[in-house]
């Protein structure tokens, strides 16, 4: 689910029209910051807005290399104790989110997902998944591939909101700079 690829897309979680607040320089000097989410690896990002562009909280901006409508470059990326408070507060709603759009991905993880070590699978790295219930998902997908997050839920009864297991692994990914695993994000 991973690599070195760059983002083309991300989601904003906070913007800063006249930038940091506690950035010393005098505010003419300063310049708009727009902190984001990548979409493809969930990579915390900040971004300079070109001049004059409307970007709202939530919404998809495009950051790839071909000619960007609202951002003007990716300035760096930061980790999650370099968010905003408001950034902070948005981002699970944003992961949310992106989850939901690319519900198949997060499907397919379930389908696809493998042993890390001999008595440790990925799907264990899911917050509430023991053997007996990481057992039950692999026998289900042998018998046939989950559709969706509803095909999960309604095939394996313990497993009521799967995608909320993914967005708490995401979050706890993104959150935990010591997380040994990243299935979802680049470390």
């Amino acid at each position: 689910m991973k690599g070195e690829r760059k983002e083309e897309n991300a989601v904003v979680i906070d913007v800063l029209p006249m930038g940091y607040m506690n950035d010393q320089r005098p505010v003419y000097k300063r310049e708009p910051v727009v902190l984001a989410v990548g979409v493809d690896q969930f990579k915390l990002l900040e971004l300079v807005p070109k001049p004059g562009a409307d970007i709202q909280i939530h919404d998809r901006v495009y950051i790839g290399d071909a000619e960007r409508e609202k951002i003007e470059r990716v300035k760096r990326r930061i980790g999650y104790e370099d968010l905003t408070a408001t950034a902070k507060l948005e981002l699970p709603f944003v992961v949310e989110q992106i989850v939901r759009e690319n519900e198949q991905r997060f499907v397919d993880f379930f389908n696809k997902s493998v042993p890390i070590t001999p008595k440790f699978h990925m799907l264990h790295l899911l917050p509430g998944i023991g053997k007996k219930l990481m057992w039950e998902v692999i026998e289900q997908r042998e018998k046939k591939p989950f559709e969706s997050f509803e095909d999960i839920s309604r095939r394996i009864k313990s497993l009521p909101h799967p995608d909320r297991m993914i967005i708490s692994r995401i979050l706890r990914e993104i959150e935990d700079p010591n997380e040994k695993y990243h299935i979802f994000t680049l470390k």
